[in-house]
């Protein structure tokens, strides 16, 4: 049996999957988000959300993200955004670490029937930091799908939204993959058109130097319409 360990640990190592595995750093996190969307003049729309996002084990506040956007419905299943997002991560005995985004967003209705629908959200942010000089890139697409459950006012609710870094910057990001958000929860129709969704999301994160990040997420998004 030693022999065999022995054997399995040489192999893990051999393929290079030892750091990996070692430096993946866990944290349990909770995110509360809520979103109002409405219209303004004839095709004419918003949307702005709030954000606070809890970790370490849930023990303190890690971010606060602030995000209106106005946009024009182009078509029925298809809405055009330009946002700012303004993302404050407090630091521990030293300077919080602030964030200004600009984004343009298309939201793409690709199906939805009396049970079903799927949607997309195409995202190109131009990011700035506090501790840097750079500008950075990310371009982020999601996909979200919905089914009825047979109940009324709930359905079960999927998503998934890959992050990709544009361009390498002087505070920290490098190009490439940059992290995968996955959801999975209920959705609970409120009053109107207005939900609520409950669920777990995995966040994996590409750090530079091939660090990883997975956070687990308790996520309440509370969307009024």
């Amino acid at each position: 049996m030693h022999s065999l360990r022995l054997a399995l640990a040489l192999a893990v190592s051999a393929l290079g999957l030892t750091p990996a595995l070692a430096e993946t750093q866990h944290d349990e996190q909770i995110w509360v988000n809520a979103t109002i969307f409405g219209g303004i003049k004839d095709r004419l729309i918003y949307f702005a959300e709030a954000q606070p996002r809890f970790g370490s084990g849930v023990s303190r506040l890690e971010m606060l993200l602030l995000r209106p956007a106005i946009g024009w419905k182009a078509s029925q299943s298809v809405s055009l955004y330009q946002g700012y997002g303004r993302v404050i991560s407090p630091i521990e005995g030293g300077r919080d670490r602030k964030e200004n985004r600009s984004f343009q967003q298309i939201s793409w209705t690709i199906a939805t029937s009396a049970r079903h629908d799927l949607s997309s959200r195409t995202r190109l942010e131009q990011r700035w930091r506090n501790d840097g000089d750079d500008m950075g890139l990310r371009l982020r697409e999601m996909v979200r799908y919905e089914v009825a459950t047979g109940h009324k006012g709930l359905a079960l609710v999927g998503s998934a939204e890959a992050f990709i870094a544009l361009n390498d910057t002087d505070w920290g990001v490098r190009s490439g993959f940059d992290q995968l958000r996955s959801f999975g929860g209920v959705e609970i129709a409120v009053k109107g058109r207005s939900t609520i969704e409950i669920g777990y999301m995995n966040q994996l994160i590409n750090d530079p130097g091939g660090r990883r990040r997975m956070n687990h997420i308790g996520a309440l998004n509370i969307f009024i319409r």
